[in-house]
C-alpha cells in the first residue's frame, strides 16, 4: 500500500520535460518541511499497486511523474517494474535524501539546503530559488541545471541569478502561468 495524495493527468510544467503530457502520482508525506511545498501531507489514501496502475492506465501519456511530498518514501523496485510493465516512462521529482530504485528512467533532484543527498544519479537538478547561494549545487553530477522562482514570486531575482551563473537555465512553473493543474 502506498499513500497517495492524488493522481491526475496534465502537462509537465517544470524543468527538462516542460510541456510533455504526463500522469502525475502525487504521494503524501515528506521527510522535509519546505515552506513552499504545495502538497497537503496529511491528506491521502492508501492504494494498492493494482489500483494505482489501473488509474494510470486511464490516460494516454507514456510519461509518469512520481512527485509529492517525497515519493522516495513510498516506492520500491517492484512498483517501478509495474509501471514499466504498463508501458510507462517513469520520472521522479525528489529531494534526494533517500536511495532510489535504479530502474527509474529520469531523476529530477530538488536538493534542499542542509540535507544530505543519498541518490546515486540525477538527470537534472532543479533548485527553487529563494536568494540562496547556488554554488554548492554546481558540482552535483547532473547534465541539466534549472533554477526556478519560488511560487512564481521572485522571477526577476531568479533571472538575474541565472544570468550571473550561465550553467543554469530558468525553469518557470508554466502550469501555474497558464492556469492548468
Amino acid at each position: 500500500m502506498r499513500k497517495i495524495n492524488e493522481i491526475f493527468y496534465s502537462l509537465q510544467g517544470e524543468g527538462y520535460h516542460t510541456g510533455t503530457p504526463a500522469v502525475f502520482i502525487r504521494f503524501s508525506g515528506c521527510n522535509l518541511k519546505c515552506s513552499f511545498c504545495d502538497t497537503q501531507h496529511e491528506e491521502g489514501i492508501m492504494l494498492t499497486d493494482e489500483k494505482i496502475i489501473e488509474e494510470v492506465r486511464k490516460y494516454p501519456a507514456t510519461m509518469v511523474v512520481l512527485t509529492g511530498g517525497e515519493p522516495s518514501l513510498w516506492i520500491d523496485n517492484g512498483f517501478i517494474d509495474r509501471l514499466h510493465e504498463a508501458g510507462k516512462y517513469v520520472c521522479i521529482e525528489t529531494n534526494g535524501t533517500c536511495v532510489l530504485p535504479e530502474s527509474i528512467d529520469w531523476v529530477t533532484c530538488s536538493p534542499k539546503h542542509g540535507s544530505k543527498l543519498e541518490i546515486a544519479r540525477m538527470d537534472e537538478v532543479k533548485v527553487v530559488y529563494e536568494g540562496q547561494d547556488i554554488s554548492m549545487y554546481e558540482s552535483l553530477f547532473a547534465e541539466h541545471f534549472y533554477l526556478q522562482p519560488c511560487s512564481c514570486n521572485n522571477t526577476a531575482e531568479t533571472v538575474d541569478c541565472v544570468m550571473r551563473h550561465p550553467k543554469w537555465r530558468l525553469s518557470l512553473q508554466t502550469h501555474k502561468l497558464i492556469d492548468i493543474r
